[in-house]
């Protein structure tokens, strides 16, 4: 007999009723993708303003701002008197979650099983280094963070395994982000500061009591075979086979021990945020590691996908809450500062995003790191296909990009976050205020639609992205762009937003034939456009350029020569007071419809 409160039975024998009865958590009528549990009169406080109650003293979702926030999982599973007892709700998708689990581990190669050991016994903060890529080595020297944790053995090893302190640990060395007392501390304190004593895993666990799949036969049923193991643990009616490394490492109370959410995956997103907070350059390379620890739970068999999921959206609104606290605001901007500081000065490099992005990189491949991230934010098929809710951002989530779009308010921050947000209809991500539905890799790449005219207003003295940032998504929409201030932005998309371009201020690059989507362009005076030979722009309108404007065209090529067109519009206007091929002089011929350069 477990020994739960009785609020948390209480609340579970009631979830059939709230799973009817959705006044909670489902999504408002209206259809604009509010969260009824926190913004529609349910009387809860946003996420971000109550996650202090994320605490095993609270395992309700009424009580716990965390059990709200993954209580998506109500709708597929429903948790009884004791662990092995609970109902499923949604037979077909808990079916494909654990037939996923099956056949992961049961595919898994020798070597996957020894980088899910790794991943298992690891700090989950030191994991996440990683992600940093050519800037990795230089944070562990900078912050002293080590490891015990760097090989694998073989087989299942004699006794439990735990990250320590190596006997040749320089001085003031910790594990994890790293100390706060080295060159690097005011990093390490703010993802010490994202994990602090809020952010556990364990109360959603105990409220949900999903059980781990290797005690899951693939109806998501409890049947012990009454045989124990080699080493003593029960054996179930199961499919899934858990890490041969591993073995001892299972809990042995499955009561306090439950599969839903993923405390590793938790902890893992929780680090990656809080490094791309001070480390923007390696945002996206920092989510995809987390999602790459993430699917290791499944590759060990230790968690399923929805367990994997639902540590993904817990580790991302609890990021989110922490990072919004005022509380931490001079933490943050620490961490921020001394990273710059730190990074540049190592590298030697006043551009740190190509510092980042310069050396070896197990994340450089910006396109396979998409394939295999993406479909891990999900995992499981639709449960309705025809949802098309859109989403509206979860209130103080638009915290997590502040540093990676510093230029943008944070209206504009949000806008990217619902223009890029994953599908309605994905089983657990339609929760309370939807944290799931949150695509921070596509994020990272800026705009997925402009719902209305953005202006962007980019200060080149600032440094950083204020100076120089690309926008890759391809964006679309009823609204158009406005570039103000000194900086650059590139947009390396295949847009279509309709609204038009103008460029006020600094440069804009269109790296792409529809680089400036549709509608007309405007180039203000002194301003600059870019582009890319032999990807002539094509304006939908008519392009106007005023006096004193410039066009610069980049080429990778070493030899070329001809005429090359690098701007086409259905009218066209003014003249370019100069054109430069990779920053030399060229002449131009301008047209009624082109811009040709002759080389």
């Amino acid at each position: 007999m477990s020994s739960f409160p009785v609020d948390r039975r209480n609340f579970l024998r009631g979830a059939a009723v709230a799973a009817a009865t959705p006044a909670v958590w489902a999504l408002s009528p209206t259809g604009t993708g509010t969260a009824s549990g926190a913004t529609s009169g349910s009387g809860f406080a946003p996420f971000i303003d109550a996650y202090r109650t994320n605490s095993t003293d609270n395992l309700t979702p009424e009580s716990n701002a965390a059990v709200r926030a993954l209580s998506g999982m109500s709708e597929l599973w429903r948790t009884d008197t004791e662990w092995d007892n609970g109902t499923v709700l949604a037979p077909k998708v808990l079916r494909e979650n654990i037939r996923y689990s099956e056949r992961v581990t049961r595919q898994r190669t020798e070597e996957e099983a020894k980088q899910a050991f790794i991943a298992d016994r690891r700090h989950k903060s030191y994991s996440m280094i990683a992600g940093l890529g050519p800037l990795a080595e230089a944070y562990r020297e900078g912050a002293k963070a080590v490891t015990s944790i760097v090989t694998a053995p073989e087989g299942t090893p004699s006794g439990e395994i735990s990250d320590s302190l190596p006997e040749d640990a320089p001085p003031g060395s910790a594990l994890g982000a790293g100390s706060e007392s080295s060159e690097l501390g005011p990093v390490a304190r703010l993802v010490h500061t994202v994990r602090g004593p809020h952010s556990s895993s364990n109360p959603s666990k105990y409220a949900f009591d999903y059980p781990r799949p290797w005690r899951l036969n693939a109806r998501s049923q409890v049947v012990d075979t009454g045989r124990v193991d080699e080493f003593g643990f029960p054996v179930y009616d199961s499919k899934v086979v858990v890490a041969p490394q591993l073995l001892r490492q299972r809990g042995r109370n499955p009561a306090e021990d439950g599969g839903y959410p993923s405390g590793h995956t938790n902890a893992g997103w929780l680090a990656a945020l809080g490094l791309a907070y001070a480390v923007p350059e390696r945002y996206q390379e920092l989510v995809v590691a987390a999602t790459d620890l993430g699917h290791t739970r499944i590759v060990a068999g230790m968690h399923s996908p929805v367990g994997v999921v639902g540590g993904r959206i817990l580790g991302t609104a609890l990021a989110a809450g922490i990072l919004a606290d005022p509380v931490n605001a001079e933490i943050k901007a620490a961490a921020r500062e001394r990273a710059v500081e730190y990074f540049t000065a190592v590298t030697g490099n006043d551009d740190l995003y190509e510092a980042a992005h310069s050396g070896e990189d197990p994340y450089g491949d910006r396109e396979a790191n998409r394939q295999r991230t993406i479909p891990r934010l999900t995992y499981l098929s639709p449960i309705d296909r025809h949802a098309h809710s859109p989403l509206r951002a979860p209130e103080g989530a638009e915290v997590l990009l502040e540093t990676r779009f510093p230029y943008l308010p944070a209206e504009a921050r949000r806008a990217v976050l619902e223009s890029t947000a994953l599908p309605a209809g994905y089983p657990l991500l339609d929760g309370p205020e939807q944290w799931g539905r949150l695509d921070l890799f596509t994020a990272a790449d800026g705009f997925g639609e402009f719902a209305r005219t953005v202006r962007v207003s980019m200060d080149a003295a600032r440094g950083g992205f204020h100076a120089h940032d690309t926008w890759r998504n391809d964006i679309g929409g009823r609204g158009g762009l406005i570039k103000s201030g000194s900086g650059t932005l590139v947009l390396r998309g295949d847009n279509s937003y309709r609204g038009g371009t103008r460029v006020e201020g600094g440069k804009l690059v269109a790296a792409s034939k529809s680089g400036l989507g549709r509608g007309d362009l405007v180039l203000a005076r002194g301003t600059g456009l870019g582009t890319v030979l032999g990807t002539p722009v094509s304006v939908d309108g008519t392009a106007r350029i005023e006096d004193g404007t410039t066009l610069d065209v980049t080429t990778d090529e070493g030899r070329f020569g001809g005429h090359h067109t690098v701007l086409r519009a259905r009218h066209l206007t003014g003249r370019f007071a100069e054109v430069r091929l990779n920053g030399r002089r060229v002449d131009a011929v301008h047209s009624e419809h082109a811009v040709t350069i002759r080389l």
